[in-house]
């Protein structure tokens, strides 16, 4: 049975937390062919791997005499810490630093099958010859320089959790915030759209109306006239066919029936009828109950309206991205297979902004 002081079993967690650092650190970076600085922290700690170790020594301490029940010992505990772990951390800061959601027979994606078999051979690596001289190494160590040494990482290890923590947290709202406004923008692009569509439609229905009433004007004339249609037409010559394509006044009255909206086409959005269905679940009948926008509020929204919410929060969204960047940067580059399923496209969005700005930031 194990009988160590509560800092040696700290120097033990410390110890195992700089091993796992250096494993996953050269895993990954041989992965990556780059060097990756792997964690949650900045320091070079994985505090999984120590509690996992820590947990390891403990659940084994029963079947220190059979290697099967070590095994099995150590694939349900490590497993359950790794679940927890995940749900945890994921809970808090809406990002998932490991994901096994492409491993066969995963739970959730915090855990997967081949992980928890691995778990079993290294409880047993661990146990039976990792831990043996490390054993050795902490128990001859004096009783000051152990203390120190406790009191030293345990400071540098506490602070740089708190301050992890704190910014993982404020990344996590950075992704809801940027949902929301993402969100509000796709909004907007599909009211820009609606208001093109409804522009379009009233300018037709404008010009439908006036050559109705040409037709009327000139059903009357030829009335009064006495002359069958036929003969109108004929001594009227082209020049109602050309007050049908170009009618002098009917350009004013087009412009007076739907708005400034003739002049204003030009300046509305390029979303085309496929990126609409798209954004509108392909029902274009039905945008208006998909949007919760009526063309009566619509029309109190002009596109210069439209177009200067959409630049105010484009500008909004670029700040988010830009905000605690030091912090995102290295923790997305430190986890390069970190997902955030609920905030799938802002954390690909982020991703590969700051990909695109190393990728812009390397000497040509």
């Amino acid at each position: 049975m194990y009988t160590y002081t509560w800092y040696q079993w700290l120097t033990f967690f410390y110890l195992y937390c700089f091993f796992g650092w250096i494993f996953e650190s050269t895993y990954v970076s041989l992965k990556q062919k780059h060097f990756v600085n792997r964690g949650f922290l900045r320091l070079p700690m994985l505090p999984l791997y120590g509690s996992g170790a820590v947990m390891m020594l403990w659940v084994s301490l029963p079947f220190q005499d059979s290697l099967i029940l070590t095994y099995i010992s150590g694939v349900i505990g490590a497993t359950a810490l790794e679940y927890v772990t995940g749900y945890v951390m994921e809970r808090l800061f809406k990002v998932r630093y490991w994901d096994y959601s492409n491993q066969p027979f995963n739970l959730h994606g915090y855990i997967c099958l081949s992980s928890s078999i691995a778990w079993g051979f290294l409880t047993i690596f661990m146990t039976h010859l990792i831990h043996k001289p490390i054993e050795r190494t902490v128990l001859a160590m004096p009783l000051y320089w152990d203390l120190f040494f406790v009191f030293f990482v345990t400071v540098l290890f506490v602070y740089d959790s708190i301050v992890c923590t704190k910014e993982a947290l404020a990344f996590g709202k950075s992704l809801e915030a940027m949902q929301k406004l993402r969100a509000e923008l796709d909004n907007l692009q599909v009211q820009r759209a609606l208001l093109k569509m409804n522009t379009e439609d009233r300018l037709q229905a404008a010009k439908e109306e006036l050559l109705d009433q040409i037709e009327a004007k000139r059903i009357q004339a030829a009335a009064l006239t006495g002359m069958s249609m036929e003969e109108f037409r004929e001594k009227a010559g082209t020049k109602l066919g050309s007050i049908k394509e170009k009618p002098a006044a009917g350009i004013s009255m087009i412009r007076e029936k739907a708005g400034s909206a003739a002049d204003s086409i030009r300046d509305l959005s390029n979303v085309s009828l496929e990126e609409l269905k798209a954004k509108a679940g392909g029902k274009l009948d039905s945008l208006k109950d998909l949007t919760g926008i009526h063309l009566e509020a619509l029309r109190g929204k002009s596109a210069e309206q439209l177009d200067e919410m959409l630049k105010e929060r484009e500008s909004l969204l670029a700040a988010l991205r830009k905000e605690r960047r030091r912090f995102r940067k290295e923790r997305i580059h430190s986890n390069p297979t970190a997902v955030s399923p609920k905030y799938a496209r802002e954390f690909e969005e982020l991703k590969k902004y700051f990909e695109d700005e190393g990728r812009n930031a390397t000497p040509q």
